[in-house]
């Protein structure tokens, strides 16, 4: 199913600013938030959507990248290791110290004088970044590439957790396992109630009582990856895409950070890239172009023959449609760009050279010519073959 627009999704118009965004965005989860739709799972999905609909509009290079290339710039769908969002719960709830003003956790808690939600911190690991060199070839197929990655891994001995045998935690005696601690304090205005993360247990809301021997207590070691990367056609050089979930592993069973995909494309020997279209410049002698001929161009997938219509000046530009690199967002395909280069011969003849002497004289080898001296160009083009 394809996914809906970012801005049509938030309700704002393409040129909104940053306030307008996340006051849109507030409004949204207000209305579709978990504990005002307990069981409600098309409430959920709202939510879920908006959420991903702010993390990318409220973030200028993702913004930017998206107003240009759309969800592909992206890459495309979330879920399943591919380029893309994909946003869990924990995720979503971060958000809401920016959105709301308070710790993270419901929003609602404040509005009804409930507190702290209770809801943990959840680590999440670093983003890695990878440069990938792609050819013209591959960036008009679409590419699947399998990198080699260091970074850090979930421990098998103890599945990430960090606690030895996979699960020997109790409660943070200091926050009761809420990751929170409260702090009230008197001020000329009344009492002040504060909450901040808790300084024993670093917002966990456990210790861990006997850690793994292996990871010493982090649940993560260093180790290597080997990553499938889907790469769409028609991507530029420069362009960033990230593999959701693929960065280093989080701690104590956290959430994964992404890997970052820098694309860099590699210089072709005969063809020049500009945006979507391709460039080729041919070069022929200039009985050729007086008389008209045929060439082959190299294009993507082979050669591709054209037709050099008789009188055909320097610079004159041949269009093949379709024979270019494709969208990255599938709107069709761009153009092989044929530029014609009439080449003049460095070294000549004696007879070669009293040709050219008899042909500058004629009327035809002047601006907007008149006659046909089609029987001399015959003549020459034997000599330059």
């Amino acid at each position: 199913m394809a996914k809906r627009d970012f801005y049509e999704i938030l309700g704002v118009a393409k040129g909104a600013g940053k306030a307008e965004i996340k006051k849109a965005y507030r409004k949204l989860a207000l209305k579709y938030h978990p504990d005002k739709n307990p069981d409600d799972a098309s409430a959920e999905d709202h939510f879920k959507e908006a959420a991903e609909a702010y993390e990318i509009l409220s973030n200028p290079e993702k913004k930017g990248r998206y107003d240009q290339f759309g969800h592909a710039g992206l890459g495309g769908a979330a879920g399943g290791g591919g380029f893309g969002g994909g946003m869990s719960m924990e995720d979503i709830f971060s958000q809401f110290g920016d959105i709301f003003g308070s710790g993270g956790g419901s929003p609602f808690d404040s509005f009804f004088g409930g507190g702290q939600s209770g809801r943990r911190r959840v680590n999440k690991g670093s983003n890695l970044r990878i440069k990938v060199k792609l050819t013209l070839e591959e960036i008009a197929e679409g590419a699947e590439k399998k990198v080699k990655v260091q970074k850090y891994l979930s421990c098998d001995d103890c599945n990430g957790t960090g606690a030895e045998d996979g699960g020997a935690y109790s409660n943070c005696s200091q926050c009761n396992g809420t990751g929170q601690v409260t702090r009230v304090s008197n001020t000329i205005l009344g009492a002040m109630q504060t909450s901040s993360t808790c300084p024993s247990c670093g917002g966990e809301g456990q210790i861990i009582t006997a850690k793994c021997k292996t990871c010493i207590g982090d649940g993560i070691l260093q180790g290597e990856d080997t990553i499938t990367l889907n790469i769409p056609a028609g991507v530029e050089d420069g362009m960033q895409l990230a593999v959701s979930g693929k960065g280093n592993a989080g701690a104590r069973g956290g959430i994964s950070g992404d890997l970052i995909v820098l694309i860099e494309e590699v210089k072709h020997a005969s063809l020049k890239r500009d945006g979507n279209n391709l460039y080729y410049d041919l070069y022929i002698h200039f009985a050729d172009a007086a008389l008209g001929s045929t060439a082959e161009v190299p294009t993507l997938t082979g050669k591709a023959k054209i037709k050099v219509e008789q009188g055909t000046q320097s610079g004159k530009l041949l269009r093949l449609r379709g024979k270019g690199l494709p969208s990255v967002n599938g709107y069709g395909s761009g153009d092989l760009l044929v530029n014609i280069n009439v080449w003049t011969p460095q070294e000549l003849s004696k007879e070669e050279k009293k040709i050219l002497e008899d042909l500058r004289d004629s009327e035809n080898f002047k601006p907007n010519p008149a006659g046909d001296e089609k029987g001399f160009f015959e003549k020459m083009h034997q000599f330059f073959k």
